[in-house]
């Protein structure tokens, strides 16, 4: 008897008409039964949330004679535990977020709609990983050549025994025609503070509004995190939890006495 192929869940925060999202579909169904259940509208730093007070519409799109997948009206969380719950055949063996347009290190992880899917899939016992493209304003983005890299390292981190409860995320640099990766790394996930950035504006009736206007830039860090890496166009992989559990503190605290 053949083997059963490999399922994928595939899903984003970009939308599903998304670039990033039409070029890892055509690589991973080389390897894969690949279904495609992602938002139908752009997510960007929605972070985590879900949506629990309106239901959530679906509808079966086709997309670029690529594919035709399920996009959701709602958040990439959604998209997930909805495909695992009730849209897909059987349980993925892998889930894959992205590719998203724009790099997702640092504290980014933390408000990323990207890696929140797939921190979701973990949540529910699947292994998955999040792929995001730093976007740099003087190079065009490559979304094809770019999948191809992001095939590789899917290929190696599944090799190295991601397991159903784990994720990581992957980020590759923006590269010309000419260039490379400078390699890839394991590493952290840089913890600095971003410098938040807000231009003020008046309404036509004299009220004050803010507009956010941060520019995410890799700036210089400690030589052992994500940031740092990427910066130095390397491919960067860096495996994340989802228990924020201080354990240290936990363990401080726990031999204190407490009452009411």
């Amino acid at each position: 008897m053949a083997e059963k192929k490999k399922l994928i869940l595939l899903t984003n925060d970009d939308g599903i008409t998304a670039p990033g999202l039409v070029a890892m579909y055509r690589h991973l169904t080389e390897i894969s039964d690949v279904h495609v259940v992602a938002p139908e509208t752009v997510q960007s730093a929605t972070g985590h949330g879900i949506t629990l007070s309106q239901p959530l519409l679906t509808s079966r799109v086709e997309v670029e004679n690529a594919f035709v997948g399920t996009a959701v009206a709602g958040s990439p969380a959604d998209c997930v535990k909805l495909a695992i719950s009730q849209l897909l055949p059987r349980q993925p063996d892998l889930v894959i977020s992205g590719i998203n347009s724009g790099a997702n290190v640092g504290i980014n992880v933390i408000y990323s709609g990207t890696v929140a899917a797939a921190i979701e899939a973990a949540f529910l016992g699947r292994p998955a990983i999040a792929l995001s493209l730093y976007l740099k304003r003087d190079v065009p983005p490559d979304y094809a050549r770019t999948a191809t890299y992001a095939r590789r390292v899917i290929e190696q981190i599944v090799a190295a025994g991601l397991r159903g409860g784990q994720v990581a995320s992957v980020n590759i640099p923006s590269l010309r025609a000419n260039e490379e990766p400078t390699g890839v790394k394991v590493l952290r996930q840089c913890t600095r503070p971003w410098a938040d950035t807000y231009e003020r504006r008046k309404d036509p009736r004299g009220r004050d509004y803010f507009w956010n206007s941060s520019v995410f830039t890799l700036s210089t860090d400690e030589a052992d995190t994500d940031v740092a890496a990427l910066k130095e166009d390397y491919i960067t992989i860096t495996p994340l939890q989802f228990d924020l559990t201080e354990h240290g503190v936990l363990r401080e605290w726990a031999g204190k006495k407490w009452g009411v």
